[in-house]
């Protein structure tokens, strides 16, 4: 792949004028396809969309989504248009004039909330003057104000919902092989959440909290997988990997206690803070220590790593919700969407 690149960036510079050759770009014939499937051919050769899009179907979701956004936004802004044009009230006034008056008119942002933005994003003091404080105050009243919209829109649409027509794309799924990786929850549950994940990664930190807020929610509805995925330039992660499936050895709960122990102090993942967590949480020392020494369950994490790149999973944490990817630590509804939406089926 590497050496195909490379070529495709000389040809690039071909096209700059950088090569002497002339009529070196390839010649493509864009036409409708003979044959289903078919997105390429050249003589006898044929490639297919699926060959196209096999390694790539986390990109195309996200661009799909992106088209979807667009689409969906200005569905929403028209109406918006629509049910203000329709209002008694409206008449004689703007658009803007008719909003102000009776769709945002109680946002007000007071300084407690600049405040309370300030703490939750951990803005440092020493970066806080007026001016940053009316950028604040500014975000928060646009993020309100369209609070206020949807919120006049779904009154307007209580009795009559709207019936919407442009495809939502479906996120990319796989086949997940769950194995004997530790898990909570049921065992049959209806959903399963497998996170493929590093206990050095920071992003990997907030997954944990992602994880451990679902579980809260949805209890046994939801079988919560963990597979390991330590990352080659995290010095302790493979040994925290294994150490973690050491407590597992000794029961499930003492994994997750270990899991979220961890992940709480990543600057203590060498060995004997590894030792100082598990004696924290109660494990038989002696068997964790000989598991930790003889890396007894270093083959388990690398067939975990290759399960994951079966299913192409390039980074950390990487979610699958009964096989649909979820790339990163993304916002808690992103996973409440899918999982409620599956319960439902």
């Amino acid at each position: 792949m590497k050496v195909i690149l490379g070529l495709l960036a000389l040809a690039a510079m071909c096209t700059l004028g950088a090569c002497s050759e002339t009529n070196s770009k390839p010649s493509y014939l864009f036409k409708p396809a003979a044959k289903e499937g078919v997105a390429a051919k050249i003589g006898d050769l044929e490639i297919s969309n699926q060959e196209i899009q096999d390694g790539i179907e986390s990109e195309l979701f996200e661009a799909e989504s992106k088209v979807f956004e667009i689409k969906f936004n200005r569905l929403k802004a028209l109406l918006l248009q629509k049910y203000m044009d329709k209002d008694s009230r409206k008449k004689g006034l703007s658009n803007d004039e008719f909003l102000e008056k009776y769709i945002v008119k109680d946002v007000v942002i007071s300084e407690k909330q600049i405040d309370a933005f300030i703490k939750d994003q951990n803005i440092p003091a020493e970066h806080i003057n007026p001016q940053v404080r009316e950028k604040i105050k500014g975000y928060l009243e646009m993020e309100r104000k369209k609070e206020a919209v949807d919120k006049w829109i779904a009154e307007q649409t209580k009795k009559t919902p709207v019936e919407v027509f442009i495809q939502k794309p479906r996120r990319p799924t796989f086949p997940v092989e769950i194995g004997n990786a530790p898990f909570a929850g049921a065992k049959d549950a209806k959903v399963v959440i497998a996170e493929f994940s590093d206990f050095q990664c920071p992003f990997c930190a907030k997954g944990a909290d992602i994880l451990k807020e679902l579980k809260k929610k949805y209890g046994s509805k939801v079988k919560v997988v963990f597979k390991n995925f330590p990352l080659p330039f995290h010095n302790h992660a493979e040994a925290a990997a294994n150490a973690g499936l050491c407590a597992n050895e000794q029961g499930s709960d003492y994994f997750w206690n270990m899991h979220d122990e961890m992940f709480a102090a990543q600057d203590a993942l060498d060995p004997e803070g590894l030792k100082k967590t598990a004696k924290k949480i109660g494990l038989k020392m002696d068997a964790f220590e000989k598991c930790l020494t003889e890396n007894k369950f270093l083959a388990q994490v690398k067939a975990d790593m290759e399960d994951g790149k079966k299913i192409k999973v390039k980074s950390t944490p990487t979610f699958f919700i009964n096989g649909q990817l979820i790339n990163g630590a993304q916002p808690l509804e992103t996973f409440t969407e899918i999982i409620d939406e599956e319960l439902a089926k």
